[in-house]
């Protein structure tokens, strides 16, 4: 692909202007996804499906802005699903947003989420952790180890 040409289609179509041939052999495959998905939000601004793979690849690739807005629609969209609401508390944590991701969280963990083994090591709530109220939201939520019984002794 390294050697992209403009060539004359036999169909009539005409060519592929440099400059979009150009822009095709810089993008990598995310960058691609992103306008692909972009291009599809364009025409079905609230498909869901399409807004959570967005969110992820915009999230991926250190767009944190970006990934909040589609989080918050997604938010908007599907108020009950506790993943949403657990990535809504991580975008807000990625762009400094610290009470309002500590909210989203807790939304979160009253819905359902209940994954501590990945919150406690998810670099996107890094901000959060570091705040007290994140330690008693945990303790609130995380289920207690189940106490094995003790055998009484024959005396």
């Amino acid at each position: 692909m390294s050697n992209l040409q403009p060539e004359s289609k036999p169909d009539g179509l005409g060519t592929v202007p440099e400059q979009v041939l150009e822009q095709f052999a810089k993008q990598n495959q995310a960058d691609f996804e992103i306008d692909f998905f972009d291009s599809i939000l364009r025409n079905s601004p609230d498909f869901v499906d399409v807004l959570r793979c967005q969110g992820e690849l915009l999230s991926r690739k250190g767009l944190h802005a970006r990934a909040l807005d589609v989080d918050r629609r997604l938010a908007r969209l599907v108020p009950a699903d506790p993943v949403v609401q657990y990535n809504l508390a991580c975008s807000l944590s990625r762009n400094g947003l610290c009470d309002e991701a500590l909210d989203v969280l807790r939304r979160a963990l009253e819905r359902g989420y209940d994954d501590f083994e990945y919150l406690e090591l998810d670099g996107d709530l890094d901000l959060v952790r570091n705040d007290p109220r994140y330690r008693l939201l945990i303790q609130q939520f995380q289920p207690r180890p189940k106490r094995r019984a003790r055998r009484s002794r024959k005396s």
